[in-house]
Order: structure tokens, then C-alpha cells, then sequence
């Protein structure tokens, strides 16, 4: 079968995919990965790209790849209307697309947002555990990250608003907070916030007049029986102190096309980025937003097949790992946070599994102290490699 046939194939067979072609890629997931050893660690897919965005990226490189002319975003740019259409269709947020501003990636768009909405020494309120960049990212901003814990209680991840306020307000110590980081839904633990939690972080927010970065990247990937509800759209008055950020870079495979929006429902914080925008942040490719239009405008069939495979990875997961190993199942992402604090595994679990069982995890402990212990596994993959995995590692375990 040649490659194009069989990246074809892939779109209604993943298991099309094998281990052999699957190695031989080169961005970071797989290129890190020694020989024999399979990754299930960083936050990327195994499956091939939807068609469309191959057409749109293929078309725009046949058309015409000079100077762009969509540099003034003061309009919400190429994307604002793709990205208002999606998020009233898929998520009833009635977003202006005047406020859609581009950035290299939600790093990046971060960055910019509590650079110019918040001040050296403020501090920034996160729940952890939280994926890497963010808290390192807010440290070299010379903004103080006061973390927030995400608690297991009765068998699920629970916020605690209280502890929240009580750090908000400086009453644990620290500086009182300007800006609240938000990760909905939640990476590492899958989590989905309920509305009456999002209604309890708005009132918390209003109260403070906090700047909320909402960081809603893995918003389409939300499995049966939960819903994602955005930040901003629990009212007017939230969405006025709200900056929504999201890319393709999860939902549709396209982390290394570096493109990212930000919703600035924050006038002042909108102006100032108008005021420096430009060569300072850099800019976009012509290629980056044509790929993710493609994607918010014609690929949801695609992602239709991809979230049937991964809700069957998902119960594969549930149903395969080894005693001693405890998850709750994401409610949404790719991603399994894995408890393995019952196992004797040493200092870091990840090392354990790489040894003994040649699967690469995500250490617990990158995402701060309460990851101690865990490691987060990647089910984004082809249900056969899946199952290779899974049986390494009970294999390692002696199971």
C-alpha cells in the first residue's frame, strides 16, 4: 500500500497505521523515542490530518505565498469569523469576531495577555496540577503563580473555590491575585467544569476584578455525557474581563503549524495588544491560517471518526490497565492521568515504565508537586499500538 493509500485508509481504519511508519516521523514525539521504545508521553495524535486541511494547506501553496493581506486584525482578522461561527454552533458562546487577535501559539498568546494586562509582582491564580510552560511561564513574566490544587474527592477531581478565594485574596500567603489562569477542560485530569463551578470562579472573579485567561483548547474533544461551556458566554459582564484561548493544536493534530487565537473580550488588554502588534510578537504564516479554517470550517467529519476511536482507546484504557494503577477517565482530551503512587516504582514512575516496560509516559512531576506519582499517558494512537502498551506496561508489572 503506498503512503498516500494508506494515510486514506486511515480515516475509517486507524489500525491502518503501523508501528514501522509511525517511527519513522521526526517531529518530537516519536524522533525522542529510542529505538523499540513506544511514546505515549507529549500531546500529540498519531493519526493523519484531515483531507481538507491537506487541500487548504496544498491550495494555498498553489495560489500564492507572498505577503498576506490580512496583517490588520483591529477586525478580528482572517479567523474571527470562523472561530465566532464554531463557538456558537458547537458551544452557544456568542462570540464578536472583532476580538479574535492571532498569536503563534496559546503560549505565546498567554504570554502577551499577562504581559500587558497584569503587572511585575501581581499574582496569577492556576490549579495544578498544570501543564508544564504555564507556571514556569508566569515566573519569567516576573508575575507570582499562586497554585490552586485540584482535589480527588469521591472518586472525581473537584476545584475548591474556597481554597481559590482564600488564595485570590492573599489570605494564604503571598500577593493578592490580579489574573486567574483557567484550564477547561483540564489537562492533565480530564476534567470538565460544571456550570455551577464556572458560575462560583465568575462570581469570584467579579468580586476581585480579576482578568481570566481561559485556556479552552481541548474544548471539542468532550465525550458523551459532559458538556463544555465557555468561560466568557456565562454572561456579559464575565465576558468583559475574559480572554479565551484556543488553536487546533489538540483537536486537529496541528501543534507544529503554530497558529492561535485569543478571544480579548477585555478592551484595555485589546487595545494593547493592537498598540504593539506587529513585528514585536511576530506573526502567522499564510499556511498557519489556512490550515486552521480548514479546520473549524470543514473537518468536524473527520473529528467525528477520531472521537469514535477514542472513546473506544479510552475504555481500552480503562479496561487494560494493571491493579495498583489507578485513573479516573478523562470526561474529555486524550490524555490519562495515571495514579501510581500505590506501586513501589521509585522517585519517578516515568523512568520505571521507560526501563521496564519501553513505553514513554509524561512525568507526573512536570506538572508540578501534586503530579508526584502520576504519570499521564496519551491514548491519541492506533487501538493496536494502544493495546501494545497497555500490555507492556502490565508486563512490566508483572501482570
Amino acid at each position: 500500500m503506498s503512503a498516500r493509500n494508506a494515510e486514506a485508509a486511515a480515516w475509517t481504519d486507524p489500525d491502518s497505521l503501523d508501528l514501522a511508519a509511525l517511527s519513522r516521523r521526526d517531529g518530537e514525539k516519536w524522533s525522542v523515542a529510542k529505538d523499540g521504545v513506544l511514546p505515549a508521553w507529549v500531546a500529540d495524535m498519531d493519526f493523519p490530518i484531515a483531507p481538507s486541511i491537506r487541500q487548504a494547506v496544498l491550495h494555498r501553496m498553489d495560489t500564492d505565498l507572498g505577503y498576506p493581506a490580512w496583517y490588520d486584525e483591529s477586525e478580528g482578522g482572517p479567523l474571527g469569523a470562523a472561530f465566532a461561527h464554531r463557538a456558537h454552533r458547537r458551544h452557544g458562546f456568542a462570540a464578536d469576531p472583532a476580538h479574535v487577535r492571532l498569536f503563534t501559539d496559546i503560549n505565546q498568546a498567554m504570554q502577551v495577555v499577562l504581559q500587558l494586562g497584569t503587572a511585575p509582582g501581581d499574582g496569577v491564580a492556576l490549579h495544578t496540577p498544570v501543564c508544564p510552560p504555564f507556571e514556569d511561564t508566569i515566573g519569567k513574566l516576573g508575575r507570582v503563580a499562586r497554585t490552586v490544587p485540584i482535589r480527588m474527592r469521591d472518586g472525581a477531581w473537584r476545584l475548591d473555590v474556597d481554597h481559590l478565594r482564600d488564595t485570590v485574596t492573599g489570605r494564604r500567603g503571598g500577593p493578592p491575585c490580579r489574573a486567574l489562569f483557567l484550564v477547561n477542560p483540564h489537562n492533565p485530569t480530564g476534567r470538565v467544569l460544571r456550570r455551577r463551578e464556572l458560575l462560583d470562579i465568575a462570581a469570584l472573579a467579579v468580586e476581585h476584578d480579576l482578568l481570566v485567561v481561559s485556556d479552552e483548547v481541548h474544548a471539542d474533544l468532550v465525550y458523551p455525557g459532559h458538556q463544555h461551556i465557555p468561560f466568557a458566554s456565562l454572561s456579559d459582564e464575565v465576558a468583559e474581563r475574559t480572554v479565551t484561548l484556543t488553536s487546533g493544536s489538540k483537536t486537529f493534530n496541528l501543534a507544529g503549524i503554530r497558529c492561535a487565537v485569543a478571544h480579548i473580550g477585555v478592551k484595555a488588554v485589546r487595545d494593547a495588544v493592537d498598540d504593539h502588534q506587529g513585528l514585536l510578537f511576530g506573526q502567522v504564516s499564510a499556511l498557519a491560517v489556512d490550515a486552521l479554517k480548514a479546520a473549524w470550517t470543514s473537518a468536524d467529519g473527520w473529528l467525528d471518526r477520531v472521537m469514535t476511536v477514542l472513546r473506544h482507546n479510552r475504555a481500552t484504557v480503562a479496561e487494560q490497565l494493571p491493579p495498583g494503577v489507578a485513573c479516573v477517565l478523562p470526561e474529555a482530551t486524550y490524555l490519562a492521568w495515571l495514579d501510581c503512587r500505590a506501586l513501589d516504582l521509585g522517585e519517578e514512575p516515568s523512568d520505571f515504565f521507560a526501563r521496564e516496560a519501553r513505553v514513554l509516559l509524561m512525568p507526573g512531576s512536570l506538572f508540578g508537586s501534586e503530579g508526584a506519582g502520576f504519570v499521564r499517558l496519551n491514548f491519541a494512537t492506533p487501538p493496536r499500538i494502544l493495546a501494545e502498551l497497555l500490555r507492556r506496561i502490565r508486563g512490566a508489572l508483572g501482570h
